[in-house]
């Protein structure tokens, strides 16, 4: 679920992309105006802050922050950071201000030279992440997930439908379980933390089972589940006790989450498939990307 303030977000940016905002005329520079200096970027802060407070009505309990503007990769644009705060939460947002300090914009920049989807796949550690598929796959599909997310229970039915067509694919689980709202999530992953270092490939039969009995499992009875299939994947009960209480669990689990969080990732299931974002699990949306992927990796590299 996002929270207040990301959807806020969101909805600020989509309404700056549309035609028609146009600054008020107290927010344009008067003629006589010179270029904003390096040196002078309070004024610029300011005008931006108000900027966005009078197109938005961000009223009092609004706390909009304006960092100082950075030089970027285009000439005659800096880039500003912009962290809008209410009710506890918050996000952050990279905007551009003309040198001169009139023209606000948003978005990302794009350098159509690079390749769009490389930071994303070098943010994540997938070297002691459960998988299935080849280990020298060219396609790699990762899904940040919760267990006890219906939504990433609806994924995984897709994707179990999605494996025999796809043999060449990889398929990778990061934890991202959403401990504010779902009581038995952080009990359930690091039970599947356990499994998979018992026993790898016994990862899938318990997150399928966890999925499957979602509606049965409460924060009563959430460990008498994960024991039994605990045992069932080769543990004896002590000593899956014995690992369920181990602290390298929980880091592990925290190290995927701090992952998913670099990666703006907000909802579960996210789904990044050679780097490209997908939220949820459409599966038309997955078998498109997919197979853009193959055909792209499969085509021959041009001379």
């Amino acid at each position: 679920m996002k929270n207040v303030c990301a959807m806020l977000c969101s909805l600020l940016l989509a309404a700056m992309a549309a035609n028609g905002q146009q600054p008020a005329p107290g927010d344009r520079p008067a003629p006589g105006d010179k270029p904003a200096a390096e040196g002078a970027s309070p004024a610029v802060e300011r005008r931006i802050e108000a900027y966005l407070r009078n197109v938005y009505a961000l009223g009092p309990k609004f706390t909009v922050k304006i960092g100082e503007p950075q030089p970027s990769a285009v000439p005659g644009l800096r880039a500003v950071s912009v962290e809008i705060s209410v009710e506890g939460q918050s996000n952050t947002l990279t905007m551009y201000v003309s040198d001169d300090g009139r023209y606000l914009m948003q978005g990302e920049l794009a350098d159509m030279q690079a390749d769009p989807f490389a930071k994303m796949r070098s943010q994540m550690d997938l070297s002691s992440a459960p998988s299935r598929g080849p280990a020298t796959a060219k396609v790699v599909l990762v899904e940040y997930g919760d267990l006890q997310c219906p939504s990433c229970r609806r994924l995984s039915e897709v994707l179990r439908g999605l494996y025999p067509d796809y043999p060449q694919v990889r398929f990778v689980f990061r934890d991202f379980p959403l401990t504010q709202i779902h009581p038995w999530a952080l009990t359930a992953a690091t039970a599947g933390r356990c499994i998979y270092h018992k026993n790898p490939n016994a990862f899938w039969p318990y997150s399928d089972y966890i999925y499957d009995h979602q509606d049965a499992i409460s924060a009563g009875n959430v460990w008498e589940t994960v024991l039994e299939r605990g045992v069932a994947a080769g543990y004896d009960a002590d000593s899956f006790k014995a690992c369920m209480a181990d602290p390298a669990m929980k880091a592990e689990i925290d190290k995927s989450t701090a992952e998913g969080i670099a990666l703006k990732v907000a909802n579960t299931p996210t789904v990044f498939i050679n780097g490209r974002r997908l939220v949820g699990g459409d599966r038309e949306a997955l078998v498109q990307y997919i197979d853009y992927e193959l055909a792209r990796t499969a085509a021959p590299a041009k001379p």
